[in-house]
């Protein structure tokens, strides 16, 4: 199985792209890992956030494929615990998904139609808010906690 992270936006904080490194090269030991950084729309200050959300669906939609699981990030979604989430992932791999896609929209959220093609798959990592560039810190380090639990490796305490 192949896993890809989408994000919309680069990161501008180095403490959060040193932390990124971090788990990106632990994550290299578990599964084939990829992060996408689309690249920010222009101009939206003339936009209303519905034509910001459809613009930045045109520019996900370019990275899927028809045969691609997506998972939007997205604060509606199920909030599992780590270890929830592994079995998750596990399942995934044990029903043979090739490729499982997570998708961190923009400021205002995603466009109705990635809500259609996810086909309800949502998955939160917290109640609170938090901006976009940290939630990809917190998904790579979820995600290779995920992997140490599948492993029985001593990373996770519970």
């Amino acid at each position: 199985m192949k896993i890809t992270l989408l994000c919309i936006g680069k990161t501008d904080e180095s403490y959060l792209n040193t932390g990124i490194d971090k788990y990106l090269q632990r994550l290299k030991h578990y599964i084939n890992f990829s992060m996408t950084i689309i690249p920010d729309i222009k101009n939206t200050k003339h936009l209303s956030p519905d034509q910001q959300k459809a613009k930045e669906a045109e520019q996900i939609s370019k990275q899927l494929n028809a045969t691609d699981t997506i998972v939007l990030l997205d604060e509606k979604g199920m909030a599992p615990r780590s270890i929830d989430f592994a079995k998750y992932l596990e399942r995934h791999m044990l029903n043979g998904t090739q490729h499982l896609v997570f998708i961190i929209g923009g400021p205002y959220g995603f466009d109705n139609s990635l809500y259609v093609r996810a086909q309800k798959n949502k998955l939160s990592l917290s109640n609170m808010t938090f901006s976009h560039q940290m939630i990809r810190l917190f998904f790579v380090e979820q995600l290779y906690r995920a992997f140490s639990i599948l492993r029985g490796e001593p990373y996770h305490h519970e």
